[in-house]
């Protein structure tokens, strides 16, 4: 096994739990209310978000990079699909987040509930608790910090938006970082972003390889 899938491996959850917040950043009354806001702007971008494909690039703490695709289905699915040469697959199926490594042939699967992203994923719970905007110093990028000040070993998540008119509510998620409670930093990139296209459910199932099991 090379350096790059040992120390990936090694930060996967992280990041993927980060990316659970881009399909079900959802809005409840007292976010909804700041209309105008950046704020508002971002949670009534991600709302407008339907299905998403784009590829994304993710990187350590120590730089080292893999890549692949990732495709979305609101509420609550995703899937990060790694490039050729790396055994791993990530699945959110709005509930759990699911890691597959096909090597070992392991499978471990975190619940969201309890946790900001569960707060981003229920509609019913209040986001504005956790979200805050962060300044940038350029009026065409946007950045947001999610964070659960009472619980602090869950991390942080900034997401960042860049101002594009062909985007949903006019702002495209370009990027974001998880830092978790060790300062863990893994950062995740998106580029030739796709709204609105065909995502069958069966994007979100995957092959268990424990021996006699299946999904």
């Amino acid at each position: 096994m090379n350096h790059t899938l040992k120390t990936f491996r090694k930060y996967a959850s992280a990041a993927a739990l980060a990316a659970l917040c881009v399909p079900a950043f959802t809005v409840s009354a007292p976010a909804a209310a700041q209309s105008g806001s950046q704020l508002g702007e971002v949670v009534e971008a991600l709302r407008g978000i339907s299905t998403l494909r784009a590829n994304f690039t993710q990187t350590d703490r120590s730089g080292q990079t893999v890549s692949g695709v990732l495709t979305l289905k609101r509420p609550g699915r995703i899937r990060f699909q790694y490039q050729q040469g790396v055994p791993l697959l990530i699945v959110g199926d709005g509930k759990a987040l699911t890691l597959v490594d096909y090597e070992v042939k392991q499978v471990q699967r975190w619940p969201i509930g309890n946790s900001p992203l569960g707060a981003i994923l229920d509609p019913r719970r209040d986001v504005s608790k956790f979200g805050t905007l962060k300044p940038t110093g350029n009026p065409n990028v946007v950045s947001v910090e999610v964070r659960d000040r009472k619980h602090p070993e869950y991390g942080i998540i900034t997401l960042i938006f860049t101002r594009k008119a062909s985007a949903p509510g006019g702002l495209e998620l370009t990027y974001w970082v998880a830092l978790d409670s060790q300062n863990k930093r893994t950062t995740v990139r998106l580029s030739n972003q796709q709204y609105g296209v065909a995502v069958p459910d069966s994007t979100f199932r995957w092959k268990d390889p424990r021996p006699n099991t299946r999904r």
